[in-house]
């Protein structure tokens, strides 16, 4: 007999542009959301899982080509793996075959990872190249063009979009439906995630109705949404009292970001270079409650709201394993409720 799927909502930044504080002449850079950070969830559910696929304003996401540098697909020890790698293209004797030789469980995590896009999100932009952007990924960049453009379009509905059909009566579609929501980092989150009224009706819809929400990277940055709803109007309003205010967040810490924009692909070459702000100072300031973290895999857990949080690319396959536990919990217990209810 033909069984049913579950449901999961894949909440991804739409933002394409990254503003930066500095250098004064340039204003932004290309960004995206991180493939890493999403697709390992999309392989662990993708047999019993039915994906919805969402973004703030219902646009089409764009993946950061950055985010598929061969040392992010070392996951866990990425933050050993960056600076050697990089190091390593820039000898007089690089070359991208020999390069990609080297390294084949790297390249062969990032293929699947594609091919995991191709099967479930179709044809979608992908950000240029940057000066301070990899060489490898120079090569890459038009081999991956070439793969996506010959994909139809995949749907990517807008936040108003599913709050206004959870709200009519009418239509059957509810958040109640979903197990999940994953969100996915890169950049891309700072710019359409901090303060957003529809993200924070959205999340409070998802603690309402028992959905488990899980944000890794910069995407924990949706977290100060909170602090908004939307009323039957479409007009925001702010929460007098917030259930995820005090919540431990773990996140992109700003050492680790400082790093990057020193030394990483943001770096403006020849520059200072700064963000406009940086993710877990804002989160702090909006009342929630930092994890320490650095380089190493970190996630937090608050069961009270279902919210799962990691720090970064070396924590997705940790995070996908611990929302898999938290699915299978939760379903044991509403089972085992069942089973008080009918006695």
């Amino acid at each position: 007999m033909p069984t049913t799927k579950r449901r999961a909502l894949i909440l991804i930044s739409s933002a394409r542009q990254l503003p930066l504080a500095q250098p004064a002449e340039v204003t932004s850079i290309s960004t995206g959301f991180f493939l890493v950070e999403m697709a390992q969830v999309l392989k662990e559910f993708e047999n019993d899982y039915e994906f919805t696929f969402a973004t703030p304003d219902g646009n089409a996401p764009q993946l950061d080509i950055n985010g598929m540098a061969l040392a992010v697909n070392a996951v866990e020890k990425v933050g050993a793996r960056t600076m050697p790698l990089r190091m390593e293209q820039r000898r007089s004797s690089f070359t991208v075959s020999g390069f990609r030789e080297r390294h084949p469980d790297m390249v062969a995590r990032r293929e699947q990872e594609v091919r995991l896009l191709e099967r479930h999100l179709g044809r979608i932009p992908v950000s240029e190249l940057l000066p301070n952007s990899e060489p490898e990924l120079a090569e890459y960049r038009p081999e991956l063009l070439r793969r996506l453009n010959k994909l139809p379009e995949g749907t990517f509905h807008s936040l108003p979009e599913l709050v206004g059909r959870h709200r009519d009566q009418a239509d059957p579609f509810t958040f109640a439906d979903f197990d999940f929501i994953h969100t996915p980092g890169g950049h891309a989150p700072m710019v359409d995630f901090r303060d957003n009224p529809w993200v924070g009706e959205t999340l409070h819809l998802a603690r309402e109705n028992d959905v488990t929400i899980s944000l890794i990277c910069h995407a924990p940055i949706a977290v100060t949404s909170t602090r908004q709803r939307v009323d039957a109007q479409g007009r925001p309003y702010t929460v007098s009292d917030n259930p995820f205010a005090g919540t431990p967040i773990s996140t992109v810490p700003t050492m680790g970001e400082i790093f990057a924009l020193r030394f990483l692909y943001p770096h403006v070459p020849g520059k200072k270079t700064r963000l406009t702000y940086f993710v877990d100072q804002a989160i702090k300031e909006a009342g929630f409650t930092l994890v320490r973290n650095g380089a190493a895999p970190k996630l937090a857990y608050e069961p009270s709201v279902r919210l799962l949080t990691g720090n970064g690319p070396q924590a997705i396959d940790r995070q996908t394993t611990k929302l898999r536990s938290i699915l299978t919990s939760n379903r044991t217990a509403l089972r085992a409720g069942d089973k008080q209810l009918s006695k």
